[in-house]
């Protein structure tokens, strides 16, 4: 039973991560202004992450110097802050299949940003230097499908009952101009690099300031800080900051502490026992849970494009993937206990 939790627990993420884009749809076709969800989603993250920090690392925690400050708020103004604005904003002009769709070029995309920062390595005269670039050509393929190439539409068994009173707001976002999709698409992906670029940068960071925990308590803080002030600049009606018992009440309440609190946990435990590619792998599953549940629940028409599309940046993540698994295997075989030395050394901390 032990060697099948690492699995449960990847499906378990990946169904967490279906529900957020869900939810967060369901929410925005209700009305709710996609920045004032943003400033409650990270202030429910706070409120939830606060008391953990506290307990777990408060004294234990290094110094927090002025220039970490610095970084950690400007980190989280790039990663946090507007990667959820934009993204809200492209899954108001997109759908939440688009959306999961487009996760699968994360690991991609941060594999494109630590190449250009010089934290990885791409050798194109190796078969698995070839293999991560035509991953990302891929990758870039499947967002043009997604963008420009809508094709025949299907529209499966639909259960109206469970969010009706948002079905005509549905309907009249999947009739949006082919514009508006166009500019949805680009957006997802301008969230997905600033997501990207952030998973990159904070790895430099956390050497300066390894407390896992307070760190992402604090970009939570001033993320929520952040997207209050953008919030209360963009939209003033007081009717559009109430909650209420309702499904805006729901996406908040689980996108700030189950997506934040649990999967946090989850994914750490995964990378733990089995490492960061296995987890990666699992991406495309939320793309399967997020099709079928959002054609069910949200009555959206899946069109064959976005399957398309989403079967190319699938192939991409696993090009990707299989180079980069490949070259750390050729790695390992080189730098053997017995040839371990200050080049091999040298040469790990290069391509990790």
């Amino acid at each position: 039973m032990d060697k099948k939790k690492p699995y449960l627990a990847v499906i378990l993420i990946q169904s967490i991560y279906a529900g957020m884009f869900l939810l967060s749809k369901a929410a925005f076709d209700g009305g709710m202004n996609n920045f004032v969800f943003v400033f409650y989603r990270q202030a429910a993250a706070t409120i939830f992450l606060i008391p953990l920090a506290m307990f777990f690392e408060w004294k234990t925690a290094p110094p927090l110097s002025f220039v970490t400050f610095c970084k950690i708020f400007l980190l989280s103004l790039l990663g946090i802050t507007l990667s959820l604005d934009i993204y809200g904003v492209a899954l108001v002009y997109t759908s939440a299949t688009l959306a999961a769709a487009t996760t699968n070029c994360l690991p991609v995309i941060t594999f494109f940003f630590a190449v250009l920062l010089r934290m990885e390595v791409l050798r194109l005269k190796t078969s698995a230097g070839i293999a991560k670039l035509v991953g990302i050509v891929i990758c870039l393929a499947g967002v043009l499908t997604l963008a420009l190439y809508k094709g025949p539409h299907m529209k499966l068994f639909c259960i109206h009952h469970l969010f009706e009173h948002h079905h005509s707001q549905a309907l009249h976002s999947q009739s949006s101009s082919g514009e508006t999709w166009i500019k949805g698409c680009f957006l997802m992906l301008m969230s997905n690099s600033c997501w990207g670029l952030w998973l990159v940068l904070q790895g430099r960071v956390l050497k300066s300031y390894p407390s896992k925990l307070l760190f992402t308590t604090l970009q939570c803080f001033f993320s929520t800080i952040q997207s209050f002030a953008i919030a209360i600049a963009l939209e003033r009606d007081p009717y559009e900051w109430s909650l209420g018992w309702n499904v805006r009440l729901l996406a908040v309440a689980y996108c700030g502490i189950v997506v934040t609190g649990v999967t946090f946990y989850l994914q750490a435990w995964v990378i733990e026992k089995k490492g960061p590619v296995f987890l990666a792998m699992s991406t495309p599953l939320t793309l399967v849970f997020t099709v079928f549940c959002s054609a069910f629940l949200l009555c959206e028409i899946i069109s064959l494009g976005s399957l398309l599309g989403g079967l190319l940046l699938i192939s991409g993540l696993y090009s990707v993937l299989w180079g980069k698994t490949r070259e750390q295997r050729t790695l390992d075989e080189i730098c053997l206990p017995a040839n371990a030395d200050k080049e091999c050394t040298e040469l790990k901390v290069v391509t990790a």
